[in-house]
């Protein structure tokens, strides 16, 4: 029988006994796309927490299918959290990523040596492994986080506001090759975004959140006008435009034309 590798159950999730959200029922199933959309301050980051371990419930389960370790999280942090004074190179950034299989001590060895190299070739910056992370482009750093997080072959990848501060086209391109992974490698993807048209154009299912409200499912289910409406307490208009979903605010009209 089918089962989810995340599941959340009547969860309560906060600091200390102050609870950020309430009844968050939730499934991450094994080979899914995730897309955890909210606006600043909603609660992304604290259901993240919990989903991987990071924070225990207030109320309520949080359960895994297996040791969260056999699931390994590849996790890639905001581009903005990494320190860009130390003159590391791409490569050296990638193999962070193998620490915790073969301890920070620890020699790497080839199979790790190459691993990270492939990390970097699916990412589509193997000729930049040589080059310090600081000398990239906003576009590459990300891509060498994310190849930090592949390096560790993990099942589920994580990432945490992946395009912030990207103009249109490294958004689009990152995306891509998000969506790329996700559906060549099999990997069960976990995306956290404010930026709801990038989002809904990629993802499989989707949790749309904003403290005391939070809905939960497959993509076509949630994402509907009435939904969108309740959440954001604003009337909105949903299409498409060249094939892609649109997402926009309705004009308000207030007094006489």
């Amino acid at each position: 029988m089918r089962r989810p590798i995340i599941s959340l159950r009547g969860a309560a999730l906060g600091y200390g006994r102050r609870a950020v959200l309430r009844n968050v029922d939730l499934d991450v199933w094994d080979g899914d796309f995730l897309g955890i959309v909210g606006p600043n301050g909603a609660g992304k980051s604290t259901l993240l927490k919990a989903m991987l371990g990071l924070m225990a419930p207030i109320a309520g389960t949080v359960s895994c299918a297996e040791p969260r370790r056999s699931l390994r999280f590849g996790y890639v942090p905001q581009r903005e959290a990494i320190d860009t004074v130390f003159p590391v190179t791409a490569l050296e950034i990638v193999a962070m990523g193998r620490y915790p299989r073969v301890g920070p001590l620890r020699s790497m060895g080839a199979v790790g040596r190459a691993a990270c190299r492939d990390a970097l070739d699916k990412v589509g910056l193997a000729e930049h492994a040589d080059r310090r992370f600081r000398d990239l482009s906003g576009g590459q750093q990300q891509r060498v986080l994310i190849a930090r997080a592949l390096a560790l072959e993990p099942r589920v990848l994580v990432l945490d506001e992946p395009t912030n501060g990207m103009d249109l086209e490294s958004e689009h391109a990152l995306m891509e090759l998000v969506a790329g992974l996700h559906a060549r490698g099999g990997l069960t993807v976990i995306l956290v975004s404010h930026l709801l048209n990038v989002v809904v154009n990629y993802v499989r299912s989707l949790v749309l959140v904003d403290r005391e409200r939070f809905l939960a499912g497959p993509l076509d289910t949630v994402l509907t006008r009435e939904n969108l409406r309740a959440l954001y307490d604003t009337d909105v208009f949903l299409g498409t435009l060249d094939g892609r979903r649109v997402v926009l605010p309705c004009r308000q009209h207030h007094g006489a034309p």
